[in-house]
């Protein structure tokens, strides 16, 4: 493998061609996408709700928008009202994908030429990415896509104390304990404006009693640098796209697990899920949505991805039974439920 483990049967192979104008206006439909939904907009499209032009027509800007979001196919001008299309409604369900991409990651992939030539460097004082869209984009993607998968695979799992490692605003973890009385959570996350997010949700849900938001790198929190009060009541571990992250350093990957289980020594379960490398590309005549962008990005930031079958060996190397694999709504993602052996 080479530094960003890609694999060798990648080179050389290709997908079918997005043509110039498809790469242009998938582009421009990015941010049109983006900026509806900072408007509130893509939430009323979603619901199939009607805009009505004179609601916006002292707004030259908003009526550009829901013109360019016409000719995009998701809306449907008729007189003096704008109609979502069955494609909007579809785009806004997915939603988060352009939170993540548009809002968090725009500054990567509009200096991947400088990152790459190395004339800037992705680091907090140059190139970085918005932790605060990132985090919003993956709760939207958790809405959308995720939730009821993990609740179907939570339905089997009886926990007192569970905790989310890298939970963003802590969405996630709320929601689970809000839907099972007695039970508590803690949802740890690197990031201050996802963790302050997280705290004023928390508090207007009235779960500040049951629900505790952790700023901290779980990194330290597993190397025993950062205690928190409640790890070892932990009996449940979950953590959703953050594993790549914490396996980026090769010099200490197969040790990530291991901590993770020493970290919480009386958790007996982990539900763990992350998107991972694509063993191959040329299968493909469309790209998926997501997996290019993912892969990219990752590779600006100088973290390397990893195939399902580095995974599966790292949870067995450590100990973990692998109970259940289910795909995880995005693609090239795995939800895994390992056990304690």
């Amino acid at each position: 493998m080479n530094k960003y483990d890609i694999p060798e049967q990648w080179h050389g192979q290709a997908s079918t061609p997005i043509a110039p104008a498809d790469a242009y206006n998938g582009y421009i439909a990015a941010n049109v996408v983006f900026a509806l939904d900072r408007l509130g907009l893509m939430e009323r499209i979603g619901r199939g709700d009607r805009l009505y032009t004179e609601d916006y027509a002292d707004n030259g800007r908003a009526v550009a928008l829901l013109r360019a979001a016409t000719c995009c196919g998701y809306l449907k001008a008729d007189d003096d009202v704008y109609i979502p299309t069955e494609a909007g409604q579809e785009i806004a369900r997915s939603r988060g994908y352009f939170t993540w991409a548009v809002g968090g990651y725009n500054e990567v992939f509009a200096n991947a030429g400088q990152l790459t030539g190395g004339l800037r460097h992705y680091d907090p004082s140059d190139i970085h990415r918005e932790e605060s869209m990132v985090a919003l984009g993956s709760a939207q993607c958790d809405q959308a896509m995720f939730a009821a998968l993990l609740d179907e695979v939570l339905d089997d799992v009886e926990f007192g104390t569970i905790a989310d490692l890298g939970s963003g605003n802590s969405a996630r973890v709320s929601r689970v304990v809000a839907q099972r009385p007695g039970t508590r959570g803690m949802g740890i996350d690197i990031s201050e404006p996802a963790t302050l997010m997280a705290r004023r949700d928390i508090a207007a849900a009235g779960l500040q009693n049951r629900v505790q938001a952790v700023q901290a790198d779980v990194l330290d929190v597993l190397d025993r640098q950062r205690q928190l009060e409640i790890t070892g009541e932990v009996d449940t571990v979950m953590s959703f796209f953050l594993l790549h992250d914490l396996l980026a350093d090769p010099k200490t990957r197969a040790d990530i697990m291991p901590r993770m289980r020493e970290a919480f020594p009386n958790a007996r379960r982990f539900i763990l899920g992350d998107t991972m490398l694509r063993d191959r590309i040329d299968h493909e005549s469309m790209q998926p949505i997501f997996s290019v962008g993912f892969e990219l990005a990752h590779a600006m930031m100088g973290i390397p991805l990893h195939t399902r079958s580095t995974y599966d060996r790292l949870f067995t190397d450590a100990g973990l039974r692998i109970a259940r694999v289910e795909p995880f709504a995005t693609p090239h993602s795995w939800l895994y439920v390992l056990d304690v052996v």
